[in-house]
């Protein structure tokens, strides 16, 4: 979820429940202001009306609402308790509504002469609260759309606004190279924003400096690590060449030949990892995987044959992948010429391509641990000649691009890559 449709959710579950709190008090206050309203006018009508009853006796006769809002009625033994108005709501029938409708009602005693007792009663119309809650309601619906429409064009246009510095920074950072990359820092007067340049520029900028240093050692040592294997390796060959060795001496000289050529092995495998893990691999065109897999499949079959494993190669559609040729290479010859090592003789290695997916699929007996097995140096055989990086390579490779890499074993080790 994005920023401001974040902000616009909070926003909006906090406006709904401000609205209700404040609607509710707001009905309460304006009830109690309407009936004090009313009470008061019913109070003036009392006093008008007493004052007219001690001047003009005939209506003391109005005993029946009729077109009037009073009525009197002698009362002939006396109030028996202290005279207090009696304010209350009741129902009335209204003639032009045809219904019961809602009233407002003051019951009160006045006397005259000091001895004659009558009960007043005068009525106010007053507000249907089903009504006025539904007009409510219905006022504060609108009152909560506008205010959100309100805050998502606020949201949409001024506080994107706002925010365009950090989105920059960030559409920086997503395409920030270490190696081939300057950050530029975002002009901005927030000074919140300035700090994060700040602290960005400067932690860029370490991290260059360290990662360009580290380059350099990691070339520097394989480098020089390359040149005096070759020239161990050379005089040893040399001297395996002397016809005075025993065959005891010989044999020795073949095992540390074979170890000096497993290392050399090694250090250009872990130079291409840390390559491939720096992104120092920057061409890129289209490349034709089915190719390169039927290529594979020409340059194995000595081996294949020599290890008595049957190779088939099957193109179930064209796959084609934007990405550097000598990585794809890479990947897909340690895949195939890792199942091809590792088959037992009599087995099959099947390799099989579509337009999204690379399978490769060879025979075993046991499955291998999937949590390990694209991990540095993992083995899970006694094979001495493999540097335990040929997986590891194919899995740095696969996270550089984002393809989907898996194993899983039925019976045999599937190796599967969808892009």
């Amino acid at each position: 979820m994005k920023l401001h449709n974040y902000t616009l959710l909070y926003i909006s579950v906090a406006l709904f429940f401000i609205i209700s709190i404040w609607a509710a008090i707001f009905y309460v206050e304006m009830l109690d202001e309407v009936y004090d309203s009313i009470d008061d006018n019913l109070k003036n009508h009392k006093l008008l009306i007493v004052q007219k009853a001690a001047q003009d006796s005939t209506i003391l006769e109005k005993v029946h609402f009729d077109e009037s809002n009073y009525s009197i009625h002698k009362i002939t033994s006396g109030p028996t308790h202290k005279i207090k108005d009696v304010y209350k709501d009741t129902l009335m029938y209204m003639q032009h509504e045809d219904d019961l409708e809602p009233v407002r009602l003051l019951k009160t005693v006045f006397t005259l002469n000091k001895h004659d007792y009558y009960e007043l009663r005068i009525i106010s119309s007053t507000v249907e609260e089903d009504d006025l809650i539904e007009d409510l309601f219905y006022s504060l619906v609108w009152l909560y759309a506008v205010l959100l429409i309100s805050v998502f064009l606020v949201n949409t246009f001024l506080l994107k606004k706002i925010w365009r510095p950090f989105y920059q920074l960030i559409h920086q950072l997503e395409h920030f190279s270490l190696s081939s990359t300057a950050y530029v820092p975002v002009k901005t007067n927030v000074d919140e924003f300035k700090l994060l340049n700040t602290t960005v520029d400067s932690l860029l900028k370490k991290n260059a400096e360290l990662f360009i240093s580290q380059k350099q050692f990691i070339e520097n040592a394989a480098h020089e690590l390359q040149t005096p294997l070759a020239i161990s390796i050379n005089k040893l060959e040399l001297l395996t060449e002397k016809n005075n060795l025993t065959e005891a001496e010989l044999y020795t000289l073949a095992s540390v030949i074979e170890n000096l050529q497993r290392l050399t092995r090694l250090n250009k495998s872990l130079l291409l990892l840390s390559k491939i893990e720096n992104k120092q691999f920057y061409q890129e065109a289209i490349v034709s995987l089915s190719s390169i897999c039927r290529r594979l499949h020409d340059d194995l079959s000595d081996l294949a044959t020599y290890k008595n494993v049957a190779v088939e190669f099957e193109n179930a559609g064209e796959l084609t992948v934007k990405m550097n040729k000598d990585l794809a290479d890479m990947l897909l010859s340690n895949l195939v010429k890792n199942a091809v090592t590792h088959t037992p003789a009599g087995g099959l290695v099947h390799i099989r391509c579509d337009k999204q997916t690379l399978i490769i699929e060879n025979s075993g007996t046991k499955a291998l641990d999937p949590q390990q097995i694209f991990k540095r140096f993992y083995k899970n055989s006694g094979e001495t000649h493999s540097t335990g990086l040929g997986l590891a390579i194919v899995k740095a490779i696969t996270d550089k691009y984002g393809f989907a890499l898996s194993y899983s074993f039925d019976g045999k080790h599937v190796f599967r890559i969808r892009f």
